[in-house]
């Protein structure tokens, strides 16, 4: 049994401005995953920037609410609600609330930075 803590991870400011947390990545001890798992964060008022990733991925929102852009597609999202997000496609997400907006990224296969295209 692998298991992670978010308070005793520790965070860095993603190519796309979010603040993330690795949690689960492959080589990292885990067990035989091609994924990985982030925790991610956008303060009120702000956004990701416009980024594209080779793999494909979901959002799991966790706290808050924002506006995701995929794609030609937006859409209004808030806590609760999974977003799957298409291998190549440009995207970003607004914290429109007052207070953070959480979320998990569930990438596969696993994020790595010469993955992501910021744009």
């Amino acid at each position: 049994m692998i298991i992670r803590s978010l308070a005793d991870t520790a965070d860095f400011k993603g190519g796309d401005a979010s603040v993330l947390k690795e949690l689960l990545r492959p080589g990292d001890g885990t067990a035989d995953i091609r994924y990985s798992l982030a925790h991610a964060e956008v303060g009120p008022g702000q956004s990701t920037r416009p980024h594209r990733l080779k793999s494909a991925e979901v959002y799991y929102v966790l706290e808050g609410r924002g506006r995701m852009h995929v794609g030609s597609e937006t859409a209004e999202v808030a806590a609760g609600q999974a977003v799957y997000i298409p291998p190549g496609e440009i995207q970003f997400i607004e914290n429109t609330a007052a207070g953070r907006l959480a979320f998990l990224c569930i990438v596969d296969p696993a994020w790595t930075p010469a993955d992501e295209e910021i744009l």
